[in-house]
């Protein structure tokens, strides 16, 4: 079974949750509040982390700053309806995606497992890893992207990406020199079909590039999707 961490106020929220994901597979930890939460995010090891944005001892952009610094854990923020500012927020500092209070269980569920999928690949959604053959490093000028270990080094320096940010850097490696249009992204690095709202690509688009910086440039060709090349390929 996955191992989840709530981290949020609502007693009420996690017994709903509680019932509801272990009868799917998953094990409910509860924090209410963003130390408690920490706390136990140390102590033990979680799949994923749900985590609301008001706390009471602090915000939840807080907790995220200091659970992205310290552990390599898909999180999912719990967002106020209609609070467009705090998805943005979230998301720019590392979220892996978001749900607006109220929402349906099964939609959480859906989310869950499609960033499960992100961040293990190899893995059955609420189930243990399975066995894999190591997949082929991907190497352009002084990037490298470790497609088993699931890490990018730029000039051999390790650089923090979270499982989506790693999900589209290496669909569009896959295919550099190509467009990638827009659902075959939401597909297969977001884990979403073309029915969600493609939002959330484009603020993670946004973080992948500040990241990548002057070692690798992505495209947006308008209609169609994203194209990825090497700055000095394309000047010569």
């Amino acid at each position: 079974m996955n191992k989840v961490l709530l981290i949020d106020d609502d007693p009420e929220l996690f017994e709903l949750l509680a019932g509801y994901l272990e009868s799917e597979g998953f094990v409910l930890d509860s924090a209410y509040d963003g130390e408690s939460g920490l706390k136990l995010a140390e102590d033990k090891e979680y799949s994923l982390i749900i985590l609301d944005i008001m706390l009471p001892d602090t915000s939840g952009f807080n907790i995220l700053s200091k659970l992205r610094a310290a552990f390599d854990v898909p999180v999912i923020m719990l967002t106020g309806r209609g609070e467009e500012i705090d998805r943005v927020v979230g998301l720019e500092m590392g979220a892996d995606d978001y749900m607006a209070k109220p929402f349906p269980l099964r939609e959480l569920l859906a989310r869950m497992r499609a960033v499960l999928r992100r961040y293990s690949p190899v893995s059955g959604a609420g189930g243990p890893s399975l066995a894999a053959s190591p997949q082929k490093d991907i190497e352009i000028g002084g990037v490298v992207i470790n497609r088993s270990a699931r890490h990018v080094t730029l000039d051999e320096s390790v650089v923090h990406m979270t499982s989506t940010e790693f999900g589209l850097i290496e669909q569009l490696a896959l295919n550099i020199g190509s467009i990638v249009n827009r659902e075959e992204l939401m597909e297969k690095a977001l884990g979403r079909g073309v029915d969600f709202d493609d939002y959330i690509l484009n603020v993670h688009m946004s973080n992948l590039r500040k990241k990548i910086g002057k070692h690798l440039s992505i495209k947006t060709i308008r209609g169609r999707g994203y194209l990825l090349v090497h700055p000095q390929k394309e000047a010569v």
